[in-house]
């Protein structure tokens, strides 16, 4: 049999090499080149690493923008921050200063209020006259003139009925007589009621 080679090449006999050990591909016309291949697959993967750089980049670009723009309004923030605080501070002063002065208008007990207690208690008390009053604090003690030992008596329950006294006491009472009118004169000891 005879064997027509129509490519031109003869093929090498078995058992004797000629040649490269590792050839190159051969490029043949035949269908796409895996060269060709692979370096459109490297240009679209190029390309596509490209995009996907410069869509991170302008992300990256816009959270610094925002990071700038967010620690501004933190440094306003904190002015107005301080600011409050300082009008919250101011405030508190304020306020304790004033619920001090409520406190001592609550609690005070001065000589105003006890002398009209006492002067419209006395007006209401007939036959009755106050010549001394002196007040320590807690007791006020008076001295006085009375026409009749019932006019003292009315006046201590008057006394004790106006709210302003807790305790009433008559210390001691006694009947004048160098006097052409019988005159009764009086000491009393009365401790001011809490406010």
């Amino acid at each position: 049999m005879i064997r027509i080679n129509l490519l031109g090449t003869a093929k090498p006999k078995k058992g004797k090499r000629t040649g490269p050990l590792f050839a190159l591909p051969r490029l043949t016309t035949d269908g796409p080149s895996p060269l060709m291949t692979g370096l459109a697959l490297l240009v679209l993967s190029g390309a596509g690493l490209y995009v996907r750089y410069n869509s991170l980049l302008k992300t990256h670009e816009r959270l610094q923008s925002d990071l700038v723009q967010a620690n501004g309004n933190i440094a306003s923030m904190t002015r107005v921050k301080q600011a409050f605080l300082e009008r919250q501070r101011d405030y508190d002063a304020f306020k304790r200063r004033f619920d001090i002065i409520d406190q001592l208008r609550q609690g005070q007990v001065g000589p105003v209020p006890l002398l009209t207690s006492v002067s419209t208690t006395v007006n209401k008390t007939d036959g009755v006259w106050l010549l001394n009053m002196s007040d320590d604090g807690v007791k006020v003690s008076m001295e006085g003139i009375a026409l009749g030992p019932n006019s003292v008596a009315n006046l201590m329950t008057n006394l004790r009925n106006s709210g302003y006294f807790k305790t009433v006491e008559l210390r001691d009472t006694f009947q004048e007589d160098n006097q052409k009118i019988q005159t009764f004169s009086f000491s009393l000891v009365c401790e001011k009621a809490k406010a």
